[in-house]
């Protein structure tokens, strides 16, 4: 996120610069080959989750798959080892996929403040709500890495640009709504399970940001709560 200029006030902000989840990582053997050959500590569950044979052991055509998906979402290094990180993008997928179209099932996002764009840290999802009417979403999102977290509470737009560019960082950030200082949604190019996360940010696809950006304004509510993976 960028230096915002309003009203002579420069409110500093950090946008996402660097590849969610903050997991530990797993050590993978140090390999000059492009694909290890080595069964990873996560190898039948990622063979499992790749539709491919669940036997626990590396072959070709495993480590193909698994260096596919980690090139997919940025994971690295991408030589096809079945580590956490790898295991830990792909156990949030199905968290995520669990969910279906009830994101707000344990009452936690706020059902008496009308719209109100709601996230959920713990499992990396968005959506926007209108007391117990769902009317986007859910959609997956990348927030703040350790040391940036997306802060949780209650919060308010305050401020829109569609075409912002971090002064900080030189970078574009479409869509950009300002909810909490510095931190925003806004759109990326990178994946929404790219690791290890923004810098504080909602990160979104394009889409979701174009669809936010038309269903919100200032003053609508946003609401932050739980807790990132590796936070």
């Amino acid at each position: 996120m960028g230096d915002i200029r309003r009203r002579g006030v420069v409110v500093l902000g950090v946008t996402a610069l660097v590849a969610p989840l903050t997991l530990a990582l797993t050590s993978a053997p140090a390999q000059a080959a492009s694909c290890t050959t080595q069964a990873g500590p996560y190898q039948k569950q990622v063979e499992k989750f790749l539709g491919r044979p669940v036997d626990g052991k590396q072959s070709a055509a495993d480590c193909k798959a698994i260096k596919a998906f980690q090139d997919k979402h940025g994971i690295t290094p991408d030589i096809g080892y079945a580590g956490s990180v790898t295991w830990g993008v792909m156990d949030l997928m199905n968290k995520q996929k669990a969910v279906g179209d009830k994101p707000n099932k344990d009452g936690k996002c706020p059902t008496n403040k009308g719209r109100i764009a709601c996230v959920n840290l713990s499992l990396q999802l968005s959506w926007i709500q209108d007391g117990n009417k769902l009317v986007y979403g859910p959609v997956p999102v990348r927030t703040g890495r350790k040391g940036f977290v997306t802060r949780t509470g209650l919060k308010k737009i305050y401020w829109r640009d569609i075409d912002h560019v971090s002064s900080l960082y030189n970078v574009s950030m479409p869509y950009s709504q300002f909810f909490d200082g510095g931190q925003a949604f806004h759109s990326v190019g990178l994946s929404m399970w790219n690791p290890p996360g923004s810098h504080g940010c909602v990160n979104m696809t394009t889409a979701t940001a174009k669809k936010y950006w038309s269903l919100l304004k200032n003053g609508d509510d946003v609401y932050v709560y739980g807790r990132k993976p590796g936070t």
